[in-house]
C-alpha cells in the first residue's frame, strides 16, 4: 500500500519536533492532556527564542491605526481562548448567535469580541484564522462586527516560539504564498518548519494580518485584553501599546520585553482570574477607574468549571478551556447595558 505522503511528513515533522528540545513541550500530538496549569511558559528572552527580525529588503505594509475605543452595541459577545480547535470555535459562534449551521454571520448588529489564543494546542487554526477573517467582513456588511484580538501566543509565534504548534499545524503553513523558504532567517530552522516560522515571523504575510489587530479593545465600559490591564498599562497608553505590538508585526519596529513576555504584559499577567485578594481587587478598580470603564473581559487563564467572575463583577475570565486539549466546553459572555450574563450549551 502507498504511503500518505501527508501522513509521512506529519511523522517526520514530529520527529523534528521532538529533536527540537527548545519547542518540543507540546508540539506533537494535540490531543494530549496538559498538565498542572495547563498554561504556555513565556518565551525564554534567549538567542535560540529571538523575536526574528523582519527582512531589510521589503518595506513594511502602511497601515491605519486600530481603534482602541468604540461605543457600546446593543448586544457584545466575549468569547475565550480556542487553541486550534475548529469545531469549539464554530460552537461559540453560534452559541452567540453570530452564525448559522453554514458558518454565515446572522448576527446583524452583534458585536462579537474574541479575547485571543487562536493560535497552538490543536490543528485547526488556519480554518479558525480564515473563518474569523471572513466573518468580519460578513459582520460588517451586516451592521455588527468581530473583534479578534492578538494574545500570548499569536505573539509567541511571532517571536519565533513554536513549542506549542502541532505537526498538523506546521503542515497547514509549509508552502506559503509570499514565504521565501530560502529566507536565512530560518537557517536554523528544521526545513519543515520553515514555512510556519517565516509565515508569522515580522513582515511575514500571517504576521501583517496579525498587525491588524488590537492588544487592547474598550467598547462602551467594557475593556478586552487577554491575560490583563494594570495601571501602568493605561499610564503607557492603550493606543500606544496596540500601535507598538502592530508595527512590531508588521516589521516596522521593535517591540519591547515587557509586552512580549513580561509576568505583567497584558497577554500574559494572571492575577485578576486566580482568586484575587482583596489588594489586587483595588488595582483592578484603579486600572478601569484610570480607563474608565465598568468591567474588564480576559481569557488565558483556564477554567474549566466555566465563566469566572470576581472583585464585584469588575473581572470576567472568559477562558474555560473549550478546546479539545483541555478537554471543556464552549461558553461565552453575553453584555447588554449594565447586563452581564454566561451563555452556555443546554
Amino acid at each position: 500500500m502507498r504511503e500518505d505522503p501527508r501522513r509521512a511528513t506529519r511523522t517526520a515533522l514530529c520527529g523534528a519536533i521532538l529533536a527540537v528540545g527548545a519547542w518540543a513541550s507540546a508540539a506533537c500530538d494535540s490531543a494530549r492532556k496538559p498538565a498542572s496549569a495547563q498554561q504556555a511558559s513565556r518565551p525564554a528572552a534567549t538567542a535560540e527564542n529571538a523575536a526574528p527580525s523582519a527582512p531589510t529588503t521589503t518595506a513594511a505594509p502602511a497601515a491605519a491605526p486600530t481603534t482602541t475605543r468604540l461605543p457600546a452595541p446593543p448586544r457584545l459577545v466575549a468569547l475565550g481562548d480556542v487553541h486550534g480547535d475548529f469545531e469549539a470555535t464554530r460552537a461559540a459562534l453560534r452559541l452567540a448567535g453570530a452564525i448559522d449551521p453554514q458558518d454565515r454571520w446572522i448576527g446583524k448588529d452583534l458585536v462579537v469580541v474574541q479575547t485571543g489564543d487562536q493560535l497552538d494546542r490543536g490543528d485547526g487554526e488556519r480554518k479558525i484564522l480564515e473563518l474569523l477573517e471572513r466573518l468580519q467582513g460578513e459582520a460588517r456588511e451586516a451592521g455588527g462586527a468581530l473583534h479578534v484580538l492578538n494574545g500570548n501566543h499569536e505573539l509567541m509565534n511571532a517571536a519565533g516560539d513554536l513549542r506549542y504548534v502541532t505537526a498538523g499545524g506546521f503542515l497547514d503553513f509549509e508552502r506559503e504564498p509570499g514565504v521565501d523558504l530560502a529566507d536565512p532567517r530560518a537557517a536554523r530552522v528544521p526545513e519543515p518548519m520553515r514555512g510556519r516560522w517565516l509565515a508569522f515571523a515580522p513582515g511575514g504575510p500571517w504576521a501583517r494580518k496579525l498587525a491588524q489587530r488590537p492588544v487592547v479593545l474598550v467598547i462602551g465600559e467594557t475593556v478586552f485584553t487577554h491575560g490583563g490591564l494594570l495601571p501602568q498599562h493605561v499610564r503607557r497608553g492603550l493606543d500606544t501599546i496596540n500601535d507598538e505590538v502592530q508595527r512590531w508585526l508588521r516589521g516596522d519596529g521593535e517591540i519591547s520585553p515587557e509586552l512580549l513576555q513580561d509576568d505583567e504584559s497584558p497577554v500574559w499577567v494572571r492575577r485578576y482570574c486566580l482568586e484575587p485578594k482583596p489588594a489586587e481587587c483595588e488595582v483592578l478598580r484603579e486600572t478601569l477607574a484610570a480607563v474608565p470603564a465598568k468591567r474588564l473581559v480576559v481569557g488565558h487563564t483556564v477554567h474549566k468549571e466555566g465563566v469566572m467572575t470576581a472583585c464585584d463583577g469588575a473581572v470576567w475570565c472568559i477562558d474555560v478551556g473549550m478546546a479539545a486539549y483541555y478537554g471543556g466546553h464552549p461558553e461565552a459572555l453575553e453584555i447588554v447595558g449594565d447586563k452581564v450574563t454566561v451563555l452556555r450549551e443546554p
